[in-house]
């Protein structure tokens, strides 16, 4: 929403649920973030996650999708699902099936955050998922990859890059 905008004439803010503690701004990390409006303590819940679930076999498109248990994701539907992964996450997810056939998600904060900081969080992305990471942390790992599957992912890179020379070489 604009300044001097009301929340009628903006397209975004009529469809997108809001939270009046963060907002969606064009971030230097990748594309839009979240940034706060005031500072947050460590335990602190960010944001409420609002999201439609679904059975992995039923999700088209997973990037706005959060992991919740097993087969399920929640699919976020309000300012959340442009919070962006880091390699030093300032917060984190907690979320989990609530036995009714639902389940809900909230972002905590992992330290104390500023106002005005942008809200970043771990995807930790099995590693056939994985993409490359522009968080430019210094514990960046360069690869939005949970760390645990770290060293598969750059055995499997490995892999393709020798068979990539292979091809080369023969062609």
């Amino acid at each position: 929403m604009n300044a001097g905008q009301t929340r009628r004439e903006c397209a975004y803010c009529a469809a997108v649920p809001l939270d009046p503690r963060i907002r969606v701004f064009r971030s230097p990390i990748h594309g839009y973030g979240v940034i706060t409006l005031r500072d947050f303590a460590p335990g602190e819940v960010l944001a409420e996650v609002e999201g439609v679930l679904y059975r992995e076999d039923e999700i088209e498109d997973d990037r706005y999708c959060l992991w919740v248990d097993d087969d399920f994701y929640l699919d976020m539907v309000d300012q959340t699902r442009w919070i962006n992964h880091s390699c030093q996450p300032n917060a984190e997810i907690e979320a989990e099936l609530d036995g009714n056939g639902g389940a809900w998600a909230r972002v905590i904060a992992a330290r104390h955050i500023l106002a005005g900081e942008e809200i970043t969080y771990d995807y930790g992305f099995p590693h056939e998922l994985a993409e490359p990471c522009s968080c430019a942390t210094t514990d960046c790992k360069g690869w939005i990859v949970d760390s645990d599957e770290l060293p598969e992912l750059m055995e499997r890179l490995n892999r393709e890059a020798e068979t990539e020379v292979r091809l080369r070489a023969s062609g």
